[in-house]
């Protein structure tokens, strides 16, 4: 039988009041909350970031604030720079190519919960990944729902709201953003 946290990272529907899935989200809170009154210049903050996210390249960047449910299903690419004020919601794993740069007050969803209004009453949702690829770009303010994946080379302008797919080289804007022009050289 699997456990909650595996359902989680399987799209599967899961109860977050899991005591397992609740200590996760407690111990990002707290790892959050100690990098609030931090800047990427301190001493503290390296070693706290690598702590929140197994695994950081030592050229990626993350601005705080940063917000996370989890910390453990974020993975970044080298040269990775992340904005101020970020949120990542990664029940489901939020993976973003090299050399991407995030806006600030960018949001990543990937939780979805019961369409159904009874069922929504309890502790339980799904997760669907998102990925991001190498060299892309989004703006400030841009939201990422859940299960999108964002090709590479791409730019999403700031306020959009991504609710699907977007191919390699493209150019997007708007909510529900849609594809404006593509970019190839």
């Amino acid at each position: 039988m699997k456990k909650e946290i595996e359902k989680m990272r399987s799209q599967e529907m899961y109860y977050f009041s899991d005591p397992e899935v609740e200590a996760s989200i407690v111990r990002a809170q707290k790892l959050c909350a100690r990098l609030r009154g931090l800047t990427i210049s301190d001493e503290e903050y390296r070693p706290l970031m690598e702590q929140l996210i197994p695994g950081l390249p030592s050229t990626a960047t993350i601005c705080p604030p940063f917000h996370c449910d989890h910390g453990h299903g974020i993975v970044l690419g080298e040269g990775v720079f992340i904005n101020y004020n970020c949120v990542m919601l990664d029940g489901g794993f939020i993976k973003i190519g090299k050399h991407t740069k995030i806006g600030p007050n960018c949001s990543f969803y990937t939780p979805n919960h019961p369409t159904d209004p009874m069922e929504r009453r309890e502790p339980k949702e799904t997760a669907f990944p998102i990925t991001i690829g190498e060299d892309t770009w989004l703006g400030g303010n841009v939201t990422v729902c859940p299960g999108v994946t964002i090709g590479n080379r791409c730019i999403i302008a700031a306020g959009s709201v991504v609710t699907r797919d977007v191919p390699d080289d493209s150019l997007v804007a708007g909510c529900p953003a849609v594809v404006k022009r593509s970019l190839n050289q």
